[in-house]
């Protein structure tokens, strides 16, 4: 079982680069695209950070697969 994203495509919908999202949540632009490829989990902390940029659930970005 993997964790998947849409923090991919709800970014380039609102038109926030990688940084942009960075800067919102407190973490390195690094980190967003670490979690954008699957490589990273992030805290319950950044994770509700995101879909407060956002305004969905953390069940609305996050997910796992089989």
């Amino acid at each position: 079982m993997s964790l998947h994203t849409k923090i991919r495509e709800l970014r380039l919908r609102d038109r926030l680069s990688q940084e942009e999202l960075a800067q919102r949540v407190g973490v390195r632009r690094e980190t967003i695209g670490h979690l954008e490829n699957g490589h990273y989990n992030p805290s319950l902390k950044l994770a509700m950070d995101i879909a407060h940029v956002f305004g969905c659930t953390v069940e609305d970005i996050f997910f796992f697969e089989d």
